[in-house]
Parts: structure tokens; C-alpha cells; sequence
């Protein structure tokens, strides 16, 4: 089987591709001065994109985590998820409180989808 390795970076790739799955790698806002929602929604753009890339979409997804600096932020990251979210197909979906790499972050998100 394939490896493929989209949007590879210095020490990552934003996604990677093997046997039909897409493996994303943690999603940060590229805005960190937002809050929480704002963040989650920025993030939520760049995951739309990284399908599309991977022939795929949020409609796929079979897993996701994320990771909140603060969990005081989950309604407001609850409100940018629920707004993009397809309702129809569900991810199965973990939220922990975490440490992140960058103070200026809130929000990290992690998944795997199946390609289409």
C-alpha cells in the first residue's frame, strides 16, 4: 500500500494517506490572537481544506480529538464545532484539557477521515 504526504512541513505533514484512510495532524489557528470559537473556526477552515486535498470530506470523518488549553473555552469551541459539523454523520469525538505547545493556543484538533 501508498503512503501519501499532503502539505508536508519541517517536522510534519498536515496529513497523511494509507489504505483509504487520511491521518490529520494536529490543526492549529493560524490566527492565535483569536479566541477560542475564533480559533475552532479557523481550524475547522484549514480541515475543510486538507480533505478536499485528501479527495474527501467532513462527511468522512470517523475520529476526532481535541485539545483545549483551558476547558472553560468548550462552549465557545462547541459553538464553532456545531455550526460546521455535519449533523447527518457524526464522528466519534474526544475533548480533553490540555497543555499545548504555544501559550497563544486554545485549541488543537486531531482526526482521521476515510476517503470518499
Amino acid at each position: 500500500m501508498s503512503i501519501t504526504r499532503l502539505e508536508p512541513e519541517e517536522r510534519l505533514s498536515g496529513a497523511v494517506i494509507h489504505n483509504g484512510l487520511v491521518y490529520l495532524a494536529g490543526q492549529v489557528a493560524d490566527d492565535a490572537t483569536l479566541d477560542a470559537q475564533g480559533q475552532m473556526e479557523d481550524i475547522l477552515r484549514q480541515v475543510d481544506a486538507i480533505l478536499v486535498k485528501a479527495g474527501t470530506d467532513k462527511s468522512r470523518l470517523i475520529s476526532v480529538q481535541i485539545f483545549l488549553a483551558d476547558m472553560a473555552d468548550m462552549a465557545g469551541m462547541n459553538r464553532a464545532w456545531d455550526a460546521w459539523l455535519d449533523k447527518g454523520n457524526k464522528p466519534a469525538r474526544a475533548t480533553v484539557e490540555a497543555k499545548l505547545a504555544d501559550p497563544s493556543w486554545k485549541v488543537e484538533l486531531t482526526g482521521v477521515a476515510a476517503q470518499a
